[in-house]
């Protein structure tokens, strides 16, 4: 007898914790991913920093699922979803599968959103995956590079300056870590530029930083940013990017143009396209941010067999962070192994916040936890454990210790490999469009692609 099938999208937090919840449970599991790991997505910005190795934040999926013996992993890109027959369509370097499912749970995440300028991205990328942290990597280390050979006073500034657009979480932890990048780890390591004369910008359309946070926490990540030379500039919206600097708008309608050479973009998330492939076919609504509104038990509208869980879902304003996707991919693991197993799951999903944290500099952080608030060396001190509960696999926590160490005691980065490959390789990929598909595939599988 065929065991029902559960075929997850996504082997981010809410795809891969609720194929691990399925261990036992008896179904046959297919984890379907357009990447070969399990990226720990809130580190993101210490790869591109220096600090840590994508090893260390992204684990290969099979790695991690290798011991369940009902769990299968594909490399491929979902673009097809029918509800009517239960089956999903995904491709891979021109080969295309089909999976017959019982249960789907679509765990596909977000990506960066640019609020329809979408060509912003080629000169600010965002941090969303490995290649933005290594593209990332390679703009703010080449950046410095770049002053080092310049013998223009104008030019060096232009190179010397780096705008981080998007005052949340991503934006402020990434603004900290150039600031100490520059103002102290490096400063001794160029002689034809001083990198204490670097200027770190962040910008905001809103007026707080942080606004999640609430007013004290925001204001006191705002402080630290400023005592590590920050300069943060709030009520600040961004109309205009290029290759040498961007364009600003202030609340008083007054223009700037800032000339940068590195740009970041952190102000935005849109929800995976896949959300809207699924409301089309389901009548379900979307948001603005692409989000899919789900049942309370995060199901579709008429459909109990599909779950959507993560970033991708708009249910009683849930926040985008991990722990909701954690906590709605095991929710959606529970159900179908109470539904097979005679004991079904009726109450509907109930979020249980863990807090929100941020880090900002050596030692300082804030994190909000409930009604209780802290900052500085306490609120640091949790950060470092709860992130290192979370990593995934005992030699990842071990080396991810051994690098905070090195980075948080001595300032040094040992992470700071770049090459030319990494800061251009997405805008290649981009311009070759779809004949760089096929032209892969075929040296992966001669004889089989026809040109």
């Amino acid at each position: 007898m065929t065991r029902p099938q559960v075929v997850i999208i996504g082997s981010g937090f809410g795809g891969l914790f609720a194929a691990q919840a399925l261990a036992d449970a008896p179904v046959d599991v297919t984890l379907v991913s357009r990447t070969v790991s399990h990226l720990f997505q809130p580190l993101l910005y210490q790869v591109a920093t220096g600090i840590l190795s994508t090893g260390e934040i992204a684990p290969a999926t099979r790695d991690i699922l290798r011991k369940q013996a009902n769990a299968t992993v594909l490399l491929a890109e979902v673009n097809r979803i029918n509800l009517a027959s239960r089956v999903v369509v995904a491709e891979k370097l021109a080969k295309t599968i089909a999976l017959k499912y019982d249960y789907l749970i679509v765990a596909a995440g977000a990506g960066q959103s640019y609020f329809g300028n979408d060509q912003f991205a080629t000169f600010a990328p965002g941090m969303k995956t490995i290649d933005d942290a290594l593209e990332l990597r390679a703009r703010i280390f080449g950046s410095l590079e770049m002053a080092e050979l310049s013998e223009d006073a104008e030019e060096r500034q232009r190179l010397l300056t780096f705008v981080i657009v998007g005052a949340g979480p991503t934006g402020v932890e990434m603004a900290g870590q150039i600031a100490e990048l520059t103002q102290h780890t490096l400063r001794r390591s160029f002689r034809r530029i001083d990198t204490r004369d670097a200027k770190v910008l962040l910008l905001d359309g809103m007026d707080v930083v942080l606004p999640p946070f609430g007013a004290k926490l925001s204001a006191a990540a705002k402080t630290e940013l400023e005592r590590n030379g920050v300069e943060v500039r709030l009520g600040a919206l961004v109309t205009d990017v290029d290759a040498t600097g961007l364009e600003v708008k202030d609340k008083d309608g007054s223009t700037e143009r800032i000339a940068a050479s590195c740009k970041i973009w952190a102000a935005g998330v849109q929800a995976s396209p896949l959300g809207r492939t699924l409301a089309e076919q389901s009548g379900a609504e979307l948001d603005r941010a692409g989000r899919i509104m789900v049942n309370p038990d995060l199901t579709l509208p008429g459909h109990p067999e599909v779950f959507v869980v993560g970033d991708m879902i708009s249910l009683d304003k849930l926040p985008g962070v991990a722990q909701v996707a954690i906590q709605g991919g095991r929710y959606a693991a529970s159900k179908i192994r109470g539904e097979l197993t005679g004991h079904p799951v009726t109450a509907s999903f109930a979020y249980h916040d863990k807090g929100s944290m941020a880090v900002i500099s050596r030692y300082g952080a804030v994190a909000k936890v409930g009604k209780l608030e802290l900052s500085g060396f306490p609120a640091w001190f949790a950060w470092l454990f709860v992130h290192l509960i979370y990593v995934v696999g005992f030699k990842n926590r071990v080396t991810t210790l051994l690098h905070w160490l090195i980075t948080f005691v001595g300032r040094a980065r040992s992470e700071r490999v770049t090459t030319e490959q990494q800061l251009v390789g997405r805008l290649a990929v981009k311009q070759l469009g779809e004949d760089f598909q096929p032209t892969i595939a075929g040296t992966l599988n001669p004889g089989k692609i026809k040109h």
